[in-house]
């Protein structure tokens, strides 16, 4: 009897480790890996975001930028990282919903290799232009395009981005010849349309409304249905002409598949308490997100709802990465 009652001590304890393990999460810091170049949107994001996450989980959050193939190289080093809560990507709909599309193969299965832990936001992107090109609407750049078949090109913060495709969706509704110029973030998209290098370009609007401002850039129409307070002078594709035009850019925090429920809790509480902080929210409104939060499993439907219809406008625009 005593034996027993020993093993049954020794079991309790044993099955108890895990628990007092998970429940004294986190206990070193955490890398938030982003998929983008320092100075992009989701760059700036994760530094919001990581300020407030760290009072609340008293851990340092460390940002880990592994730029490259629309996010793929960052999504797939966090589906084969351990599953331990250490490891968290700041992901975007290029990255869970776009890529699987767009690549032949991005190293992960987007509704497979990852546990939802909430979305963070959505983001129009711009279409903006240097001021030497000889267009204030997006009419009047549609009739250059028509006029000049195959001379415009425009940039985006990388192949198989939500920027890239709006541009491609572009193309394909206004049947206009503008030729793909992929970049390795906004910041270098920005730099090459500043410097005339490309004539114009879609990204997020945070970094560029200072350069909207000076005039140093021309922005001629956004992505979203609806005009977005960071802008609000700048009319949507939408209302120019092509109904039902939408192609956002959203953010979300992700680990990888198998984090234990009680860790995905505990990431979720305190992305919902950042989320939800008066100065966050201001922050990312002043970035031109428009947050959203949310459950890990309305995150994990909303992925799933995603991909079919972005493999739509991947298969409709013919847009492909070797």
């Amino acid at each position: 009897m005593k034996a027993a009652m020993v093993f049954l001590a020794s079991a309790t304890l044993v099955c108890a480790a895990p628990l007092a393990r998970a429940s004294d999460y986190p206990s070193k810091p955490i890398t938030l890996m982003i998929g983008f170049a320092p100075g992009g949107p989701s760059d700036v994001m994760a530094r919001i975001l990581t300020k407030k996450m760290e009072e609340i989980l008293k851990q340092p959050l460390v940002i880990e930028n592994r730029a490259g193939a629309g996010g793929s190289i960052a999504g797939a080093a966090v589906a084969r990282a351990a599953p331990d809560g250490y490891t968290v990507l700041l992901a975007t709909g290029s990255l869970l919903a776009i890529n699987v599309s767009l690549y032949k193969n991005i190293g992960y299965d987007p509704e497979k290799d990852f546990e939802p832990i909430s979305m963070i936001g959505t983001q129009t992107n711009v279409l903006y232009a240097h001021p030497s090109v000889p267009a204030t609407s997006l009419a009047e750049l549609i009739a250059y395009a028509k006029a000049n078949p195959g001379k415009l090109s425009f940039g985006s913060g990388g192949n198989g981005t939500p920027a890239h495709l709006a541009g491609e969706l572009l193309k394909l509704q206004a049947k206009i010849d503008i030729t793909h110029v992929p970049f390795r973030g906004t910041g270098p998209a920005l730099q090459a349309v500043i410097g005339s290098h490309v004539p114009m370009a879609f990204n997020p609007p945070s970094p560029l409304i200072p350069h909207i401002q000076s005039g140093t850039i021309r922005a001629l129409a956004i992505t979203t249905l609806k005009r977005t307070a960071a802008l609000p002078d700048v009319p949507t594709i939408a209302e120019s002409g092509f109904p039902g035009f939408e192609a956002t850019t959203w953010h979300a925090l992700v680990a990888p598949a198998g984090t234990p429920k009680d860790v995905i809790a505990t990431l979720h509480r305190a992305t919902a308490a950042t989320v939800n902080d008066p100065s966050v929210r201001k922050a990312l409104t002043d970035l031109g997100v428009d947050v959203v939060g949310g459950t890990p499993e309305e995150l994990r439907a909303y992925v799933k709802s995603e991909i079919p219809k972005w493999a739509e406008v991947v298969r409709a625009s013919g847009a492909k990465v070797d």
